[in-house]
């Protein structure tokens, strides 16, 4: 298959720094394989850029071995910097990254709640799960979404890459298909805007164009986090 990616990240509108990070850091095209991810540090201001690197570097210089592996390595080396190093201490991230192949299988990765959706056919699916209290709740039948979506505690994380051993990494395979747009993103994304308006701009234009256009939705519904969003076309 070809595929055609582009990535779009800014520090929104409130914060002064960009603790998110991402793979790859600029648009193409290619046949595959290819690595995408994201990851949205958390720790204060040094901790949470440092925890997101690691966690991204650890993804791209080990290839040769699964996602999920990779992952647990990712935390091992941010809960060991976090030992030795008083300024970081508490450091964590969150990851959802995909391995492509070149016959569009998807190995996904995920820790915490960036997302990773597929488009495909003009509908919106998510096919991570959000590792929170208020999603723990939703599945347990305590809230509804609606009430989620708007609960004070609606980013409290239930698991992170670099806090706690060993880490729980969700697992999951998707085969691509011809026309599919599959993105992910930090929930500076998510938490401002709603599925269906994420739907729609998706849609939109280019892969290029399309992640340009969800950026400048979140930080004009406020923009009260990083915001971090890549997307890639998938053609036979």
């Amino acid at each position: 298959m070809k595929f055609i990616w582009a990535v779009a990240t800014h520090s929104g509108m409130v914060r002064d720094s960009n603790q998110d990070s991402v793979v790859p850091t600029s648009g193409g095209t290619g046949p595959g394989p290819l690595l995408v991810a994201v990851a949205d540090g958390m720790g204060g201001h040094a901790g949470g850029e440092v925890a997101s690197r690691i966690a991204i570097e650890a993804l791209s210089n080990n290839p040769g071995s699964r996602i999920d592996e990779r992952i647990v390595e990712a935390n091992e080396t941010i809960a060991a910097e976090g030992d030795a190093d008083p300024a970081v201490a508490g450091m964590g991230t969150t990851i959802s990254a995909a391995d492509i192949s070149e016959d569009g299988t998807a190995l996904i990765g995920h820790v915490g709640d960036s997302r990773i959706y597929l488009l495909r056919s003009g509908i919106l699916r998510q096919l991570t799960r959000d590792h929170t209290l208020v999603a723990q709740w939703v599945a347990d039948g305590r809230i509804t979404p609606d009430e989620a979506a708007v609960h004070p505690q609606r980013s409290m994380l239930m698991r992170a890459v670099g806090h706690g051993r060993p880490l729980e990494v969700d697992l999951i395979e998707e085969r691509l298909l011809d026309g599919d747009r599959l993105m992910i993103c930090s929930d500076g994304l998510s938490g401002m805007i709603d599925d269906e308006m994420i739907a729609g701009l998706l849609a939109r234009g280019t892969v290029e164009e399309s992640v340009w256009a969800l950026v400048e939705a979140a930080n004009g519904a406020g923009g009260h986090d990083n915001v971090t969003v890549v997307a890639v076309d998938a053609e036979s």
